[in-house]
């Protein structure tokens, strides 16, 4: 086993590379790195945050003067067909709200400072517009399968690229491809969750190859299968209880170490924004340090741009494709304004940070980093353990819920690509290999780190395939924005967007 891990560790070292290749460019010729500010900006960045930028231009800032509206579908919320609105919101939630929330805003912290925190919302509110965009594409094409909705961007990506097939069966893979870079994480997460929690309740650390760990990866594996099988509609029901239950656990927890702390709330925002824009930050390496690990971070936890949402917005029944481009914008702002926001507040104000170097906050695996930050802020109090047992729940839901829609969708590109029953279930294999791997790692004390590599590639490469479609598709997404801010009750159909969108003019027939 141990050779394995090496040959798999040294597999990944490779990946890594590739994968830093795609974040920095070109800031890795120094020429490009020693032009003053613009030298810390990534192609990557360029791109996230400039369509982030682009869209909000040209869609007059939708996401702010839709706001209240998204919140008004998600009250109102229902289906006849698929899955509600906020079904959907829910669906996308599970997979958004990831142990990243968590680990990934520790680590940029660690290595960025907290000016990264500043970074993430900025990536955060521009990355809104882009939700906007790809959910509101996702829903013009989307297609109905029986009796639900299934579309994102493999879907979308073969319509606007002269309706081909190959094209479609690109992007699915790509998105296969995706999670199971992705699969290891959660898998490993997980499991450690599981475990940490066993300890809490024991009174002692167990070692990772104790039955509770053995158990935990039995029980994983059953309950992905029994819940991710089953379709979007059965994947809803289970994250329709499970986003709110660690939302607002996670939530109350951190708003009580805040509360607890409140003396450090206005050293906490002192510290981000001097952080951030110091002299010696925005004129030296500090700054492109916090600049990409913000974006990174953020990326990897509210997915804007990456197109791996789409397929949750596509399923949802609503009655107009802008009204979840609407819901989805507050998904992201939900995601990373605030959860990840609760997050900075415990590992900035908590300070531990500033008492190590960034090299030993790599270690990430069972959450020592991020839990001692929270001890700091309940010294010797019998209150610690009830805190480290409640995000050790949160953590462990995050992932899990990663996990089963990692896998629904996964199914959902495989059809896309073959619909023989020998090649799905080669794919649903494949993911249970892949996770069980990551569940193994943990259980014989394999760093995280390599794995939390696989992730950061997934998410470039998989955005590089998207943002080019939504420039392609936009036009198509401007004229349902127009339509839909006329409210002169006319229905949403082909004629509004000039291209045939058969499941719209199925519905608007309905209507009449």
């Amino acid at each position: 086993m141990e050779a394995l891990l090496k040959v798999i560790s040294a597999i990944c070292a490779k990946i890594q590379v590739v994968s830093d290749l795609f974040w920095d460019f070109p800031t890795n010729f120094e020429w490009y790195a020693g032009i003053p500010i613009l030298g810390n900006f990534s192609l990557a960045i360029i791109l996230l945050i400039g369509s982030g930028i682009y869209f909000s231009v040209r869609l007059r800032f939708i996401q702010v003067r839709k706001f209240k509206r998204g919140i008004e579908v998600l009250k109102n919320s229902k289906a006849q067909t698929g899955i509600s609105p906020l079904a959907s919101f829910f669906l996308s939630t599970a997979m958004r709200v990831g142990p990243g929330n968590i680990l990934g805003v520790t680590g940029a912290v660690s290595v960025g400072g907290p000016g990264a925190l500043l970074w993430m919302w900025i990536s955060a509110f521009f990355g809104m517009a882009t939700a906007f965009v790809e959910s509101t594409l996702s829903q013009i094409f989307k297609e109905r399968k029986d009796d639900e909705y299934i579309g994102g961007m493999a879907f979308y990506g073969r319509r606007l690229i002269k309706n081909s097939a190959a094209v479609g069966a690109v992007l699915s893979l790509m998105y296969i491809v995706y999670a199971l870079l992705c699969f290891p994480a959660q898998g490993f997460n997980s499991v450690s969750a599981m475990g940490q929690i066993a300890s809490i309740l024991c009174g002692k650390e167990l070692p990772t190859t104790h039955a509770v760990y053995w158990c935990g990866f039995v029980i994983i594996l059953l309950v992905v299968i029994a819940v991710s099988f089953g379709g979007t509609k059965k994947i809803s029901k289970v994250t329709d209880v499970l986003v709110p239950v660690m939302a607002v656990v996670y939530l109350l927890t951190v708003l009580v170490l805040i509360l607890l702390n409140i003396t450090r709330v206005p050293w906490f925002f002192y510290a981000v924004f001097t952080e951030a824009f110091k002299p010696e930050a925005v004129f030296g390496g500090a700054f492109g340090i916090a600049l990409m690990q913000g974006v990174k971070r953020g990326l990897m936890s509210n997915e804007a741009g990456q197109g791996t949402i789409t397929m949750p917005a596509a399923a949802s029944d609503a009655a107009h494709p802008c009204d979840q481009g609407c819901v989805q914008a507050i998904g992201v702002f939900l995601d990373t304004i605030i959860i990840c926001t609760l997050t900075g507040f415990v590992v900035i104000m908590g300070r531990v940070w500033l008492t190590d170097n960034g090299a030993a906050w790599v270690e990430l695996g069972k959450l020592p980093k991020y839990l001692a930050s929270a001890a700091e802020l309940t010294p010797g109090t019998t209150f610690n353990n009830i805190v480290t047992l409640l995000i050790s729940v949160c953590f462990g839901l995050f992932a899990f819920t990663c996990l089963l829609g990692f896998m629904s969708f996964s199914e959902i590109c495989a059809n896309r690509i073959s619909k023989k029953k020998s090649f799905i279930n080669a794919i649903r294999i494949l993911d249970l290999i892949v996770i069980s791997f990551g569940i193994l790692t943990s259980i014989v004390g394999m760093d995280l780190g390599a794995l939390w590599d696989l992730s950061d590639f997934a998410n470039i490469l998989i955005a590089y395939c998207n943002i080019p479609l939504l420039y392609i598709g936009f036009k198509y997404v401007n004229k349902a924005r127009i339509h839909y801010e006329k409210e002169d009750g006319t229905p949403f159909d082909s004629s509004v967007v000039g291209v045939d969108i058969e499941v719209w003019d199925e519905k608007a027939k309905q209507s009449k």
